[in-house]
């Protein structure tokens, strides 16, 4: 295929991020008395972010706003995400070996910019990206392709000729859905139950470490 454009989620995909918002949910529900319950990592998954302050509101039946839930989780999270979280290993390679083709980047996320940006900045790899899309900024999940597909228009390239690399099964199948090539970058950190046999088939290309993703690309771009 001719790779004209990448595609990159951050959370878990990118970012070796999982295990802040993991402590965030955690103390975030603590304090209100309530334990984390086994399915919730897996309801949230795909949602925008402020969506998912309204499930969690909606689903323990808290007093909060939407408005006052993302601003406390911002600011458990930023502290951690400014000087602490790290790109999965390997991930800088394939950027690189993406830059280096002449293929375009781009991020498609579901968390914001004021909490990932310097993320971006400390790890050295925001100037390699050409656009950043969040979803809420689209008004639309990742249950549906239109975050890739918004992505791929800002970027200049068509679906086909455009690569995302994703963690979680159903963004893999719906960007796949919008006609994209898929890389499932399998995260190993358990926060949410994946079934491995779903993200093998929801990925063209189903991988277990960036380096491994390194691999294929160097082969077909």
């Amino acid at each position: 295929m001719s790779i004209k454009g990448a595609i990159f989620d951050l959370d878990g995909t990118l970012l070796d991020s999982m295990d802040v918002w993991s402590q965030v949910d955690i103390e975030f529900l603590g304090k209100r008395g309530i334990a984390v319950p086994d399915d919730y990592a897996d309801a949230i998954a795909p949602m925008m972010f402020r969506e998912v302050a309204e499930y969690t509101i909606d689903r323990f039946s808290l007093p909060d706003s939407p408005e006052s839930v993302m601003e406390e989780w911002n600011s458990m999270a930023k502290h951690k995400y400014a000087e602490e979280v790290k790109l999965k290993p390997g991930a800088l390679e394939v950027i690189k070996l993406l830059q280096k083709n002449g293929v375009k980047m781009g991020i498609a996320t579901t968390n914001i910019s004021e909490v990932f940006m310097p993320c971006l900045v400390h790890n050295g790899v925001e100037k390699y990206f050409d656009v950043v899309t969040e979803t809420d900024d689209v008004g639309v999940a990742k249950d549906k392709p239109d975050i890739y597909l918004i992505t791929a228009e800002r970027l200049g390239v068509k679906p086909t000729e455009c690569i995302v690399f994703e963690d979680i099964v159903m963004a893999l199948n719906s960007a796949r859905a919008g006609g994209f090539t898929t890389f499932g970058i399998w995260d190993d950190h358990g926060w949410a139950k994946v079934d491995r046999a779903a993200f093998d088939e929801a990925s063209d290309y189903p991988l277990d470490s960036w380096s491994a993703a390194r691999d294929v690309l160097a082969n077909i771009i």
